[in-house]
């Protein structure tokens, strides 16, 4: 039981030990922008998956974590499921269903909706997060026992991106020339747990998965657990379970963007959990303005 819900685990690192990174102030990117070219008028679907393999006595047991991104020059919709399949299946359900929105800007998604419905077959949770230009609001049900020790303060939480949210403008936001590709810190918060992630450099490694091969950037990640958690959990160097850091690359892609495409985490239960990425692909949305045929009446 305890190592299947260690592989769901590993599929919500996908979301929740990734998350946005701070731009470097006063620089261009060498390529435009995907989202400055959404600001523009372009809006953009894009389609991601990625699929989680652990072993649990000598057996795969899989898991994915779906994203469907759909940008408009305003705002933007976050759709993501993330399941455990396979023989993982047979000790848990585990089943979430997550959906975040908010607003495009030219170089970040920035949240303003979060909703996390999470089905494990003993705890079932609904998390509803609003973050506005001032305040924020969480509901939970049922609800959280507390809020952690330290509690997330309000002007922690709006520097911050919802977890899902936080993966995709990862991906999105343009580097800087000659800025680390890498990024951080990263701050994710999930509608109690604040946390910052930091990243460093490894190098150019090469990379072979279903949804893109090539050379991609190495990062190594490490997780400093700042409020919402029980107290004494804070300031752990590694993220829960994960025994040394977690490792992850980036596909740097011909539209500019950073796409984790593998990630990668030795834990002390079960040990190798990998995720890759199935599925990556960019697409423009077609309105029904845009679809109609210029000269057809």
């Amino acid at each position: 039981m305890k190592r299947a819900y260690l592989l769901a685990s590993g599929l919500a690192l996908a979301m929740a030990g990734i998350a946005v990174a701070d731009a470097a102030p006063g620089k261009a990117s060498a390529t435009p922008s995907l989202l400055a070219g959404v600001k523009a008028g372009t809006p953009t679907r894009m389609i991601y998956e990625l699929e989680a393999k652990a072993y649990v006595l000598f057996i795969p047991a899989t898991g994915r974590a779906s994203f469907t991104v759909d940008m408009q020059p305003e705002n933007y919709v976050i759709n993501s499921r993330v399941k455990v399949t396979g023989i993982a299946d047979w000790f848990i359900n585990y089943d979430m269903v997550l959906q975040a929105s908010g607003y495009t800007r030219d170089n970040a998604l920035k949240t303003y909706s979060y909703v996390s419905q999470n089905r494990d077959g003993k705890k079932n949770r609904r998390v509803n997060l609003t973050i506005g230009p001032d305040s924020f609001k969480m509901k939970a049900e049922p609800e959280f026992g507390n809020l952690g020790d330290p509690a997330a303060t309000t002007e922690q939480v709006l520097k911050t991106n919802d977890p899902i949210t936080a993966l995709i403008t990862f991906a999105l936001e343009p580097r800087a020339p000659g800025a680390d590709p890498c990024g951080g810190p990263i701050r994710i918060f999930d509608g109690r747990q604040l946390t910052y992630l930091h990243l460093k450099n490894a190098g150019m490694k090469q990379v072979k998965t279903d949804a893109w091969s090539g050379n991609a950037i190495e990062c190594h990640v490490t997780m400093e657990k700042v409020a919402g958690y029980k107290k004494g959990e804070s300031n752990k160097d590694n993220l829960s379970g994960i025994d040394g850091p977690l490792r992850m690359w980036l596909a740097p892609l011909e539209n500019g963007t950073t796409v984790p495409v593998k990630i990668q985490a030795d834990t002390d239960k079960i040990g190798k959990i990998t995720l890759q990425a199935k599925k990556l692909r960019f697409e423009p949305i077609v309105t029904e303005e845009a679809a109609v045929t210029p000269g057809g009446g």
